[in-house]
């Protein structure tokens, strides 16, 4: 298991503890509470989610004040976005990327006050992430995609959005 510390503080690139393949496909330990506690990630995580979607569909940016997110991609690839949206912070509006899949198997812990997006860059994707609490859409914030105070980098323009991600809802 290898755990590093990203260009915000707080969140974690994660590789898992366990990643084998043979002739017959592969195995990933995707989760262990000792482990994961013994490399310094005491989360109590209370909830997995998974989202399946296809090619150039782009969901987030959301997140809460109290949620720690562990977010990892069980099939295809993904573009993930991870932005500071606290205002006490140094660091507020920085935000880095990672590019998730199920060959890479990595992680990425994600803590409070921080939103996350991702573009699907395979056919499909399966998105998984464990949380720390219920999940409750009338707490969280949304940070439009494209808003231009944010220079985000995205590897298409033209992706597919809910009317939420759009800004009308």
């Amino acid at each position: 298991m290898e755990v590093r510390q990203t260009d915000l503080d707080g969140v974690r690139l994660i590789t898992p503890p366990t990643i084998f393949e043979d002739f017959r496909g592969q195995y990933v330990e995707t989760y262990n509470r000792v482990l994961y506690h013994e490399a310094g990630i005491t989360v109590d995580f209370i909830q997995d989610d998974i989202s399946l979607s296809t090619h150039k569909v782009l969901r987030g940016i959301h997140g809460d004040d109290r949620t720690w997110k562990l977010v990892s991609c069980l099939h295809g690839a993904f573009y993930l976005v991870v932005v500071n949206n606290d205002p006490q912070s140094p660091h507020y509006r920085r935000w880095t990327s990672f590019t998730l899949s199920d060959r890479n198997r990595q992680q990425v812990l994600i803590p409070p006050k921080f939103g996350n997006g991702h573009v699907v860059l395979s056919e499909s994707c399966l998105f998984h992430y464990k949380q720390s609490t219920a999940y409750d859409r009338a707490s969280q914030f949304t940070i439009l995609w494209n808003d231009p105070d944010y220079k985000f980098w995205w590897p298409i323009t033209d992706p597919i959005l809910s009317q939420r991600d759009q800004g009308r809802a």
